[in-house]
């Protein structure tokens, strides 16, 4: 937060991909307070896999994004998060999304249960009280609440949406887009377009605690743990509650 809205310095990472001083500065805090707390998980995070940094992992590990939204950030908008989740047997079973800007935080507290709660950045308080559990709504057949990125559009996601019944396109920036569909917010979001692992694994924890599901476009599980892709995401549907595909 200290970076945010200021003038930064903006470099461009091996896939064209824009970081600044806060993506590497989130990302060392992290990981100290990571390896601290959980000495023997090895933690993938976004800027050190960029830099050719992959500790060996196994069944469990975690992934890191420092600042996911990067984009967002640099134009000044407040959609902007951190995310961080836990992979078991390739599978996201804990997932935590902060969003400082917007004094909001997510996570999953069990299998079944996601919640939010607002917190303000630098807050140190052991009781937090003002949590909400959250829930996914059940998906309509017709007339979808549809989430799309500000940032990253495709030929492919636009040629989905056409062949489906929408009532709006709501924009959102970042893993903030995973939250709203685990609050009921909206029905579903698809993409097509690239992302990684680090940019899904936390919102799909929390949507499928709070009920919904992120699948492959062709009803396949998503999974995690891809590093013969350099942990590359295919495309995915990710939605409410509704019967599988």
């Amino acid at each position: 937060m200290n970076h945010f809205d200021q003038l930064i310095d903006i470099d461009s990472k091996p896939d064209d991909s824009p970081v600044t001083v806060a993506d590497r500065e989130a990302e060392n805090s992290i990981l100290e307070d990571l390896e601290s707390l959980f000495p023997n998980i090895p933690v993938i995070a976004e800027e050190a896999v960029s830099s050719g940094q992959i500790p060996d992992f196994d069944r469990c590990f975690f992934l890191v994004d420092p600042l996911d939204g990067t984009r967002e950030f640099i134009a000044g908008r407040n959609e902007f998060t951190v995310n961080i989740a836990l992979i078991e047997d390739q599978i996201p079973t804990f997932g935590i999304i902060y969003a400082p800007a917007l004094e909001q935080l997510y996570v999953t507290f069990a299998p079944n249960q996601s919640g939010q709660l607002f917190l303000a950045p630098g807050f140190l308080g052991e009781n937090v009280t003002n949590c909400n559990e959250i829930r996914a709504r059940e998906m309509p057949d017709e007339e979808l609440d549809v989430l799309v990125s500000y940032s990253h559009t495709d030929e492919e996601t636009e040629n989905y949406l056409k062949e489906i019944s929408i009532k709006s396109r709501v924009r959102a920036g970042s893993s903030l887009k995973f939250c709203l569909l685990a609050k009921g917010s909206a029905d579903l979001y698809p993409r097509y377009g690239r992302t990684m692992e680090w940019d899904t694994a936390a919102g799909q924890a929390i949507l499928q605690a709070a009920g919904g599901s992120v699948l492959q476009i062709d009803g396949s599980p998503f999974l995690y743990g891809k590093k013969h892709k350099n942990f590359a995401n295919p495309g995915f549907i990710a939605r409410g509650i509704h019967p599988p595909l």
